[in-house]
């Protein structure tokens, strides 16, 4: 299909969610990219148009470019569904079940996907039996959010830390998950279509990839190759793909993980409406892949479904 023959689509970015300004800086690039490549690309922003506009208005696909709650989650993808408008990326079923960062990990270990021990907390916990079954540091995080929001990694317990953690996660989802710690070197692999694209290294300052790293800052360093011997980085792009299909999830995405330095890693989470930022790291992974990013986002629209 030619980019001409695609219809007018609509770049729908922005949303309600906490990640409203990343997804305004994704859709823009994409929108930019389509119509760079001869798409009759317009921006929607459901957080201030009702999504019923989209029919009447003719649209007759649509480029996710939301993150987090409200467009990640399925239920943009559900409504969409209803309208008959064929969409980028998973379905409902998988873009909910990989934004529930612990249901994720449940079909991943029931399907031996390797992925960090963990726990759900509550403001009842027992920060002293959390530890002694997850070690120090670990991870408090909100188990429905993107973009590290809500994050804490916490090294001690003598001053109230893991009560303050689990409140801080807790402002944004009232599921919590505690997290082991799994040290070592951080990796993204890249899923477009059917296929794993070249592994990416993250550095960050301190080994801290937060928000303001992650988006904004230059400090953080990705190299791409990754510099694993050619047999790991062929086994975790094909464990990644794996992981992929397993959440049912579909189009594109990103999986985050870690390698250890025993050569074992664990699998953090899917990103199935993953950033497409200056920033971004699939589109530095199709770089890499030799594909340009005005080709990889019409590769993404090409994909496009409904169901």
């Amino acid at each position: 299909m030619t980019p001409a023959a695609m219809g007018k689509v609509a770049v729908l970015m922005g949303g309600p969610s906490a990640e409203r300004e990343v997804s305004l800086m994704s859709g823009n690039g994409v929108l930019g990219a389509l119509r760079e490549r001869g798409v009759d690309a317009h921006p929607f922003d459901p957080a201030e148009r009702d999504l019923w506009e989209l029919k009447r208005d003719g649209f007759a696909r649509a480029f996710i470019a939301l993150h987090g709650r409200f467009g990640e989650d399925g239920t943009v993808q559900g409504a969409l569904e209803t309208l008959g408008i064929p969409y980028t990326g998973s379905g409902v079923m998988a873009s909910a079940l990989a934004m529930d960062k612990w249901r994720t990990k449940l079909v991943w270990i029931a399907s031996g996907i390797p992925t960090p021990r963990f726990r759900v907390v509550d403001a009842k916990t027992d920060p002293m039996r959390l530890v002694a079954e997850l070690g120090l540091p670990l991870i408090v995080k909100p188990a429905r959010e993107g973009s590290t929001i809500g994050i804490t990694r916490v090294s001690s317990v003598d001053h109230g830390e893991i009560p303050a953690a689990i409140g801080a996660a807790a402002k944004h989802d009232a599921l919590v998950l505690a997290e082991e710690f799994v040290e070592g070197r951080e990796l993204t692999a890249s899923i477009v279509g059917d296929r794993a694209l070249p592994l990416i290294r993250i550095e960050a300052p301190g080994g801290n990839y937060d928000y303001e790293h992650k988006y904004f800052s230059d400090d953080t360093k990705y190299h791409c190759p990754a510099g694993l011997p050619d047999a790991v980085e062929h086994a975790i792009r094909r464990q990644a793909l794996e992981a992929f299909v397993i959440l049912g999830a579909s189009g594109w995405g990103r999986l985050d993980l870690i390698l250890r330095s025993d050569g074992s890693w664990s699998f953090l989470e899917l990103n199935t409406s993953p950033g497409m930022t200056g920033h971004s790291l699939v589109p530095m992974a199709a770089r890499a892949a030799g594909i340009a990013f005005p080709d990889l986002c019409v590769e993404i629209l090409r994909g496009a479904h409904v169901g």
